[in-house]
């Protein structure tokens, strides 16, 4: 059944990809990339092309497939990592070369931005003149170091394992950190070494050491516009050179240090005027919370919630009952329910991009489905095994088929205990669609994920508030329709708990099967009682 749901969830989403003429731009996330996409939307909106902006779609495998999949038309990417990541080679070939390889994959990359944003390792001043480290040669001598590497850098052809092999280094990398949040553990002394970009303006304002690449280990990193081959590139040409390497920093300065949005330091730049230093630049908190993308942000979470809820209780409560009605298969059947709900969030996002071959909503809420199958599947068949078994013999007594005893006796009895399991899954799916802002899936996990991007605790803030209140609101709006449930039940005379329920339907049907006491005896027998005789019934 799942696999049904999946496929005509992807077709729905290739056919409307088919029909979109909206160029879709994406972006990593880290703050330069934020910056750049909208650069290029903005680039796009002023020569009249309709474009969207994608922010903070992850690393660069998820954007190499939602490029594939036609879900995302243009992203900013650099030489080296398209060399080396998506077309596994070496060395620094010309942009034609790389044109050549990435031709059978449908891809070119182009427009040229005018910049080269390499890898490096930094430390603080202090403490590497304290080492006497100014290369990353030097760092072999040091094997206690402790490192704060960025999650990609841990696991990139170009990251750091290969660097260790390289240099020889013997230290061994800790748990991966964000990228905005590493700088803030270097400046704190809780690392002592952090994979950096060199156009990242907190390099110049924490006073960093960029470790020297003596043995020339990383390739160029020229930023470039990767995008479908299909994509006409004329109207973003005007870009090409407009960035040099000092431009890029003042651009990041500008959203890192001075609180400007990215969009507003892309239109900064797009305008052709830069904006550092403005005494109205930050925005307040409350400015942030209540910015024109809340409506947009609370109908994109709600939809995702939703409908991942409708189709979970679509598959979960059948799942349950056929859990409830074969004793043999609940155990297999809760089982893997379970297992489900232990697959990392982002493994499973990953996973239904690629089954999907796109990004966005549909993998996102495929994603919240599975997460809302345990607390629905579990609280069917934990409430129709408290259902009294005599119910379910008084009612197949009456005639009723087991579909029929189903609907009218043991689903109604189980549910309370049902709502209680949907209510569950529905509060905990406001929590975890946050993370579906990581593929493009919008919501307000947007404004967490482009928070830690830059490390600002406000703009995190504005984002996590929300999903709070919203996970208050959903908890009440369905606390709201149970009571009225409950007021319609008693208005129309039935019990309105459980438990009630139980006992005021076991009376029903018990009454129905009782044996007359004139069962047997014909109106015309002599030996009838008359009216208002007492009868004695037999033991």
């Amino acid at each position: 059944m799942l696999g049904r749901v999946v496929a005509v969830d992807c077709l729905l989403v290739t056919c409307a990809a088919a029909a979109g003429s909206t160029v879709t731009v994406g972006s990593k996330r880290f703050t330069e990339s934020y910056i750049l996409g909208e650069i290029v939307r903005q680039t796009l909106a002023d020569a009249g092309v309709a474009a969207e902006h994608r922010s903070g779609l992850g690393n660069t495998g998820i954007l190499e497939q939602a490029l594939a999949g036609g879900a995302v038309d243009v992203y900013p990417e650099y030489t080296g990592t398209i060399v080396r990541e998506i077309l596994q080679a070496d060395g620094n070939p010309g942009l034609d070369e790389i044109n050549r390889l990435l031709a059978p994959r449908g891809l070119k990359a182009a427009v040229p931005l005018g910049f080269n944003n390499t890898y490096a390792i930094a430390m603080t001043e202090a403490k590497a003149s304290a080492l006497g480290i100014a290369s990353i040669s030097d760092l072999a001598r040091h094997a206690g170091l402790k490192s704060g590497l960025s999650h990609e850098f841990l696991v990139r052809a170009d990251g750091w394992p290969a660097l260790a092999r390289a240099y020889g280094l013997p230290q061994v990398p800790g748990p991966g950190l964000d990228h905005g949040l590493a700088y803030d553990a270097l400046a704190g002394g809780q690392v002592d070494l952090i994979d950096v970009y060199s156009t990242d303006a907190k390099i110049g304002r924490l006073k960093l050491r960029v470790l020297k690449d003596d043995r020339g280990f990383f390739p160029k990193y020229d930023a470039v516009l990767l995008m479908r081959a299909t994509l006409d590139d004329r109207p973003l040409a005007k870009l090409a050179g407009r960035i040099d390497e000092a431009t890029m920093i003042a651009l990041n300065a500008e959203v890192e240090i001075d609180g400007r949005s990215f969009a507003d330091a892309a239109r900064g730049f797009v305008a052709g005027h830069a904006q550092r230093g403005s005494a109205n630049a930050r925005p307040s908190f409350w400015q942030r919370l209540f910015a024109p993308d809340l409506p947009r942000l609370a109908a994109q979470h709600l939809l995702l919630v939703f409908g991942s809820l409708v189709l979970a209780v679509a598959v979960g409560v059948p799942i349950g009952i056929a859990a409830w009605r074969r004793p043999r298969l609940a155990s297999l059947l809760l089982g893997a329910v379970g297992v489900l709900q232990t697959i990392p969030s982002l493994a499973l996002l990953a996973f239904l991009i690629a089954l999907c071959g796109t990004i966005g909503f549909w993998p996102a809420a495929l994603a919240l489905f599975v997460y809302a199958l345990l607390p629905i599947v579990r609280n069917t068949h934990a409430g129709l095994a408290g259902v009294p078994e005599g119910l379910s013999l008084a009612a197949r007594a009456l005639g009723l088929q087991p579909g029929q005893a189903l609907r009218q006796v043991e689903l109604p009895l189980a549910l309370p205990v049902l709502w209680a399991g949907v209510k569950t899954a529905a509060v905990i799916n406001v929590g975890t669609a946050t993370v579906a802002a990581f593929i493009g899936a919008g919501g307000f996990g947007e404004r967490i994920v482009a928070g830690l991007a830059v490390n600002d605790n406000q703009a995190m803030l504005a984002g996590a508030l929300p999903a709070a209140l919203l996970a208050l609101a959903v908890q009440a709006f369905f606390d709201l329709v149970e009571r009225r449930g409950r007021r319609a039940a008693r208005a129309a005379g039935r019990p309105s708990d459980g438990v009630a329920a139980v006992h005021a339907q076991e009376a029903a049907v018990t009454a129905a099967v009782q044996p007359s006491p004139y069962q047997g005896i014909q109106p015309s027998d002599p030996n009838a009682p008359a009216a208002g005789d007492k009868v004695a019934l037999a033991p």
